[in-house]
Protein backbone atom coordinates (compact mmCIF):
# COMPACT_ATOMS: atom_id res chain seq x y z
CA UNK A 1 0.00 0.00 0.00
CA UNK A 2 1.64 3.30 -0.52
CA UNK A 3 2.42 5.40 1.90
CA UNK A 4 0.40 9.00 2.24
CA UNK A 5 2.99 12.15 0.78
CA UNK A 6 0.85 15.24 1.11
CA UNK A 7 3.32 17.49 -0.10
CA UNK A 8 4.10 15.44 -3.80
CA UNK A 9 0.27 14.64 -4.15
CA UNK A 10 -0.04 18.69 -3.67
CA UNK A 11 2.41 18.99 -5.83
CA UNK A 12 1.22 16.81 -9.12
CA UNK A 13 -1.96 18.16 -8.44
CA UNK A 14 -0.78 21.81 -9.09
CA UNK A 15 0.53 20.00 -12.01
CA UNK A 16 -2.56 18.64 -13.27
CA UNK A 17 -3.99 22.22 -13.01
CA UNK A 18 -1.44 23.51 -15.09
CA UNK A 19 -1.12 20.86 -17.81
CA UNK A 20 -5.28 20.86 -18.31
CA UNK A 21 -5.67 24.26 -19.74
CA UNK A 22 -2.69 24.24 -21.31
CA UNK A 23 -3.98 21.13 -23.12
CA UNK A 24 -7.13 23.12 -24.15
CA UNK A 25 -5.08 26.17 -24.80
CA UNK A 26 -3.65 24.33 -27.97
CA UNK A 27 -6.86 22.67 -28.84
CA UNK A 28 -8.17 26.51 -29.01
CA UNK A 29 -5.25 26.94 -31.21
CA UNK A 30 -5.99 24.19 -33.69
CA UNK A 31 -9.62 24.43 -33.33
CA UNK A 32 -9.74 26.97 -36.40
CA UNK A 33 -7.74 25.10 -38.84
CA UNK A 34 -8.09 21.27 -37.83
CA UNK A 35 -11.41 19.59 -38.31
CA UNK A 36 -12.67 18.41 -34.47
CA UNK A 37 -12.53 14.48 -36.14
CA UNK A 38 -9.04 14.46 -36.45
CA UNK A 39 -7.91 16.67 -33.29
CA UNK A 40 -10.02 13.57 -31.42
CA UNK A 41 -8.46 10.69 -33.28
CA UNK A 42 -5.14 12.13 -32.48
CA UNK A 43 -5.91 13.17 -29.20
CA UNK A 44 -6.71 9.43 -28.39
CA UNK A 45 -3.90 7.85 -30.77
CA UNK A 46 -1.41 9.41 -28.72
CA UNK A 47 -3.05 8.58 -25.09
CA UNK A 48 -2.88 4.94 -26.77
CA UNK A 49 1.01 5.19 -28.10
CA UNK A 50 2.00 6.49 -25.12
CA UNK A 51 0.31 4.44 -22.33
CA UNK A 52 0.25 0.72 -23.95
CA UNK A 53 4.32 0.52 -23.76
CA UNK A 54 3.83 1.97 -19.95
CA UNK A 55 0.75 -0.89 -19.62
CA UNK A 56 3.41 -3.50 -21.18
CA UNK A 57 6.85 -2.75 -19.47
CA UNK A 58 5.17 -3.06 -15.54
CA UNK A 59 2.62 -5.92 -15.97
CA UNK A 60 -0.30 -3.65 -15.30
CA UNK A 61 -3.71 -5.31 -15.89
CA UNK A 62 -5.60 -4.48 -18.90
CA UNK A 63 -7.67 -7.23 -19.97
CA UNK A 64 -11.95 -6.72 -19.33
CA UNK A 65 -14.87 -9.07 -20.15
CA UNK A 66 -18.68 -8.95 -19.22
CA UNK A 67 -19.92 -5.77 -17.12
CA UNK A 68 -16.05 -4.14 -16.81
CA UNK A 69 -16.14 -4.25 -20.26
CA UNK A 70 -19.51 -2.91 -20.77
CA UNK A 71 -18.88 -0.22 -19.13
CA UNK A 72 -15.51 0.62 -20.06
CA UNK A 73 -16.99 1.20 -23.75
CA UNK A 74 -19.75 3.12 -22.88
CA UNK A 75 -17.30 5.32 -20.73
CA UNK A 76 -14.94 5.79 -23.97
CA UNK A 77 -18.02 6.63 -25.87
CA UNK A 78 -18.66 9.26 -22.88
CA UNK A 79 -14.73 10.44 -23.10
CA UNK A 80 -15.09 11.45 -26.68
CA UNK A 81 -18.50 12.80 -26.99
CA UNK A 82 -17.39 15.27 -23.95
CA UNK A 83 -13.92 15.88 -25.59
CA UNK A 84 -15.42 16.38 -28.33
CA UNK A 85 -17.81 19.09 -26.60
CA UNK A 86 -14.98 21.21 -24.76
CA UNK A 87 -12.97 21.58 -28.35
CA UNK A 88 -15.91 22.76 -30.02
CA UNK A 89 -16.55 25.50 -26.98
CA UNK A 90 -13.18 26.61 -26.91
CA UNK A 91 -13.49 27.66 -30.58
CA UNK A 92 -16.10 30.08 -29.72
CA UNK A 93 -15.38 30.72 -25.84
CA UNK A 94 -12.70 32.16 -24.12
CA UNK A 95 -10.48 30.12 -22.42
CA UNK A 96 -11.39 30.53 -18.77
CA UNK A 97 -14.75 31.21 -19.04
CA UNK A 98 -15.31 27.84 -21.02
CA UNK A 99 -13.21 26.00 -17.99
CA UNK A 100 -15.36 28.19 -15.23
CA UNK A 101 -18.70 26.84 -17.14
CA UNK A 102 -17.81 23.06 -17.14
CA UNK A 103 -17.30 23.48 -13.02
CA UNK A 104 -20.23 23.09 -12.78
CA UNK A 105 -19.70 19.29 -12.50
CA UNK A 106 -18.88 19.33 -9.20
CA UNK A 107 -22.82 20.71 -8.33
CA UNK A 108 -24.13 17.56 -10.36
CA UNK A 109 -22.20 15.04 -9.18
CA UNK A 110 -23.14 16.09 -5.96
CA UNK A 111 -26.82 15.72 -7.18
CA UNK A 112 -26.33 12.81 -8.96
CA UNK A 113 -25.37 11.17 -5.97
CA UNK A 114 -28.20 12.14 -3.27
CA UNK A 115 -30.47 10.62 -6.41
CA UNK A 116 -28.91 8.16 -8.29
CA UNK A 117 -26.51 7.07 -5.90
CA UNK A 118 -28.68 7.43 -3.10
CA UNK A 119 -26.10 9.33 -1.16
CA UNK A 120 -27.04 11.59 2.01
CA UNK A 121 -26.87 15.20 0.93
CA UNK A 122 -28.04 18.20 3.51
CA UNK A 123 -30.08 21.26 2.96
CA UNK A 124 -26.59 23.87 3.04
CA UNK A 125 -25.08 21.57 -0.06
CA UNK A 126 -28.00 21.79 -1.81
CA UNK A 127 -28.26 25.68 -1.30
CA UNK A 128 -24.06 25.82 -1.93
CA UNK A 129 -25.23 23.71 -5.60
CA UNK A 130 -28.00 26.20 -6.65
CA UNK A 131 -25.84 29.50 -5.73
CA UNK A 132 -22.95 27.81 -7.39
CA UNK A 133 -25.35 26.79 -10.50
CA UNK A 134 -26.65 30.69 -10.52
CA UNK A 135 -22.48 31.57 -10.41
CA UNK A 136 -22.41 29.32 -13.86
CA UNK A 137 -25.54 31.05 -15.26
CA UNK A 138 -23.56 34.86 -14.82
CA UNK A 139 -20.51 33.36 -16.89
CA UNK A 140 -22.71 31.53 -19.60
CA UNK A 141 -25.11 34.92 -19.97
CA UNK A 142 -22.50 37.17 -21.51
CA UNK A 143 -21.10 34.36 -23.62
CA UNK A 144 -24.38 33.08 -24.97
CA UNK A 145 -25.46 36.68 -25.95
CA UNK A 146 -22.13 37.22 -28.01
CA UNK A 147 -21.92 33.32 -29.42
CA UNK A 148 -25.51 31.46 -29.34
CA UNK A 149 -25.45 28.32 -28.28
CA UNK A 150 -21.58 27.30 -27.96
CA UNK A 151 -21.82 28.77 -25.06
CA UNK A 152 -23.53 25.90 -23.53
CA UNK A 153 -21.47 23.18 -24.75
CA UNK A 154 -19.13 23.65 -21.77
CA UNK A 155 -22.52 22.44 -19.17
CA UNK A 156 -23.18 19.72 -21.64
CA UNK A 157 -19.29 19.19 -20.89
CA UNK A 158 -20.03 19.02 -17.33
CA UNK A 159 -22.64 16.69 -17.35
CA UNK A 160 -21.08 14.48 -19.76
CA UNK A 161 -18.05 14.27 -17.23
CA UNK A 162 -20.96 13.67 -14.27
CA UNK A 163 -21.80 10.71 -15.91
CA UNK A 164 -18.43 9.65 -17.21
CA UNK A 165 -17.40 9.86 -13.62
CA UNK A 166 -20.29 7.91 -11.84
CA UNK A 167 -19.63 4.81 -14.53
CA UNK A 168 -15.83 4.94 -13.78
CA UNK A 169 -16.36 4.77 -9.72
CA UNK A 170 -18.43 1.77 -10.54
CA UNK A 171 -15.32 -0.09 -12.41
CA UNK A 172 -12.55 1.85 -10.76
CA UNK A 173 -12.04 -1.25 -8.16
CA UNK A 174 -12.01 -3.33 -10.60
CA UNK A 175 -9.18 -1.83 -13.43
CA UNK A 176 -5.77 -0.44 -13.27
CA UNK A 177 -6.37 3.40 -13.92
CA UNK A 178 -2.88 3.57 -16.37
CA UNK A 179 -4.52 -0.18 -18.14
CA UNK A 180 -7.85 1.87 -18.50
CA UNK A 181 -6.93 5.00 -20.06
CA UNK A 182 -4.67 2.42 -22.21
CA UNK A 183 -7.54 0.42 -23.41
CA UNK A 184 -9.81 3.38 -23.80
CA UNK A 185 -7.53 4.87 -25.85
CA UNK A 186 -7.24 2.26 -28.56
CA UNK A 187 -11.46 2.10 -28.04
CA UNK A 188 -11.66 5.14 -28.87
CA UNK A 189 -9.65 4.59 -32.38
CA UNK A 190 -11.21 2.03 -32.98
CA UNK A 191 -14.60 4.22 -32.92
CA UNK A 192 -13.43 7.38 -34.86
CA UNK A 193 -11.63 5.26 -37.65
CA UNK A 194 -14.43 3.74 -38.82
CA UNK A 195 -16.75 7.09 -38.00
CA UNK A 196 -14.15 9.35 -40.53
CA UNK A 197 -14.14 6.64 -42.68
CA UNK A 198 -17.81 6.12 -43.55
CA UNK A 199 -18.34 10.06 -43.58
CA UNK A 200 -15.40 10.69 -45.35
CA UNK A 201 -18.24 11.35 -48.72
CA UNK A 202 -20.59 13.07 -47.10
CA UNK A 203 -19.11 16.72 -46.55
CA UNK A 204 -19.38 17.18 -42.84
CA UNK A 205 -16.64 19.35 -42.18
CA UNK A 206 -16.32 18.47 -38.32
CA UNK A 207 -15.71 15.11 -39.71
CA UNK A 208 -13.48 16.30 -42.65
CA UNK A 209 -9.23 15.51 -43.12
CA UNK A 210 -6.54 17.47 -44.08
CA UNK A 211 -2.99 17.19 -44.46
CA UNK A 212 -1.44 19.13 -40.88
CA UNK A 213 1.35 21.42 -41.78
CA UNK A 214 4.47 20.35 -39.71
CA UNK A 215 3.53 23.19 -36.75
CA UNK A 216 0.20 21.75 -36.77
CA UNK A 217 1.69 18.47 -36.52
CA UNK A 218 3.39 19.36 -33.49
CA UNK A 219 0.47 20.68 -31.61
CA UNK A 220 -1.49 17.64 -32.25
CA UNK A 221 1.07 15.79 -30.48
CA UNK A 222 1.45 18.06 -27.71
CA UNK A 223 -3.06 17.78 -26.90
CA UNK A 224 -2.22 13.96 -26.73
CA UNK A 225 0.36 14.17 -24.60
CA UNK A 226 -0.99 17.21 -22.55
CA UNK A 227 -4.28 15.18 -22.32
CA UNK A 228 -2.37 11.80 -21.23
CA UNK A 229 -0.19 13.58 -18.59
CA UNK A 230 -2.85 15.84 -17.09
CA UNK A 231 -4.55 12.47 -16.35
CA UNK A 232 -1.65 11.18 -14.95
CA UNK A 233 -0.96 13.38 -12.99
CA UNK A 234 -4.29 13.74 -11.14
CA UNK A 235 -4.08 9.42 -11.20
CA UNK A 236 -0.84 9.91 -9.40
CA UNK A 237 -1.92 12.80 -6.83
CA UNK A 238 -4.66 11.12 -5.20
CA UNK A 239 -2.15 8.10 -4.62
CA UNK A 240 -0.29 9.96 -2.12
CA UNK A 241 -2.68 12.44 -0.51
CA UNK A 242 -6.64 11.69 0.36
CA UNK A 243 -9.20 13.24 -2.15
CA UNK A 244 -10.18 16.08 0.58
CA UNK A 245 -6.74 17.43 0.70
CA UNK A 246 -6.53 17.39 -3.02
CA UNK A 247 -10.31 18.43 -4.21
CA UNK A 248 -9.83 22.28 -3.41
CA UNK A 249 -6.98 22.22 -5.17
CA UNK A 250 -8.68 21.51 -8.95
CA UNK A 251 -10.13 25.04 -8.39
CA UNK A 252 -7.00 26.91 -8.91
CA UNK A 253 -7.30 25.60 -12.75
CA UNK A 254 -9.83 28.28 -13.56
CA UNK A 255 -7.64 31.17 -12.54
CA UNK A 256 -4.58 28.98 -13.99
CA UNK A 257 -6.66 28.91 -17.30
CA UNK A 258 -7.28 32.70 -17.01
CA UNK A 259 -3.41 33.81 -16.87
CA UNK A 260 -2.82 30.96 -19.93
CA UNK A 261 -5.96 32.65 -21.65
CA UNK A 262 -5.10 36.62 -21.42
CA UNK A 263 -1.26 35.31 -22.55
CA UNK A 264 -2.01 32.94 -25.62
CA UNK A 265 -5.48 34.95 -26.76
CA UNK A 266 -5.66 38.55 -24.76
CA UNK A 267 -8.79 37.15 -23.21
CA UNK A 268 -9.80 38.16 -19.76
CA UNK A 269 -13.34 37.57 -18.52
CA UNK A 270 -15.70 40.18 -18.33
CA UNK A 271 -17.19 41.85 -15.12
CA UNK A 272 -20.30 39.70 -14.86
CA UNK A 273 -18.29 36.56 -16.05
CA UNK A 274 -15.66 37.20 -13.38
CA UNK A 275 -18.07 37.33 -10.62
CA UNK A 276 -19.53 34.04 -11.86
CA UNK A 277 -16.72 32.43 -11.70
CA UNK A 278 -16.06 34.12 -8.38
CA UNK A 279 -18.92 33.25 -7.15
CA UNK A 280 -19.07 29.03 -8.56
CA UNK A 281 -15.59 29.07 -6.68
CA UNK A 282 -17.04 30.19 -3.31
CA UNK A 283 -19.60 27.47 -3.85
CA UNK A 284 -17.37 24.45 -4.64
CA UNK A 285 -15.11 25.40 -2.02
CA UNK A 286 -17.90 24.97 0.66
CA UNK A 287 -19.32 22.18 -0.84
CA UNK A 288 -15.50 20.74 -0.02
CA UNK A 289 -14.99 21.74 2.97
CA UNK A 290 -18.88 21.20 4.11
CA UNK A 291 -18.66 17.22 3.13
CA UNK A 292 -14.87 17.20 4.92
CA UNK A 293 -16.58 17.82 8.02
CA UNK A 294 -19.15 15.89 8.20
CA UNK A 295 -16.99 13.08 7.11
CA UNK A 296 -14.46 14.52 10.08
CA UNK A 297 -17.82 14.42 12.51
CA UNK A 298 -18.75 11.14 11.13
CA UNK A 299 -15.05 9.37 12.23
CA UNK A 300 -15.34 10.56 15.60
CA UNK A 301 -18.90 9.67 15.87
CA UNK A 302 -18.47 5.66 18.30
CA UNK A 303 -19.82 2.74 16.32
CA UNK A 304 -22.70 1.18 18.15
CA UNK A 305 -22.31 -1.40 20.62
Amino acid sequence: MTKDKPLLGVILMLGFCIVAPMGDAVAKLLGASVPLGQLLIVRFAVQAVLLLPLVYFTGRAWRMRGRVLKLTIFRTVLHIIGIGMMFTALRFLPLADAVAIAFIMPFLMLVLGKYYLGEEVGPRRLIACIVGFIGTLFVVQPSFAEVGWPALLPMGVAVNFAVFMLVTRQIAKETDPIGLQAVSGVMAMMIMVPLLWFTRSMDIPALSLITPTSFEWGLLFAIGSLGTLAHLLMTWSLRYAPSATLAPMQYLEIPIATVIGFLVFKDLPNTLASIGIAITIGAGLYIILRERAIAHQLAKTPAPA
